[in-house]
């Protein structure tokens, strides 16, 4: 509560205890603009909604 997804990925990324979390930021953003600066919080990946469910599986697995 109180944070959005791009403030949530910046603390999940900076904390110790999280920070090799693989992050999948899934948004409605649709911009270049909005993506670069998930990615530049921390994030891994980025997929934009509607998500495809194999997209979104593809994703998971490529992180092992």
């Amino acid at each position: 509560p109180g944070l959005n997804g791009f403030q949530a990925t910046r603390a999940i990324s900076r904390d110790p205890a999280t920070r090799t979390v693989p992050i999948i930021l899934c948004t409605s953003k649709t911009q270049e603009t909005d993506k670069i600066w998930g990615l530049r919080q921390g994030a891994r990946d980025y997929i934009v909604k509607p998500v495809k469910r194999d997209e979104l599986l593809a994703k998971i697995t490529a992180f092992g």
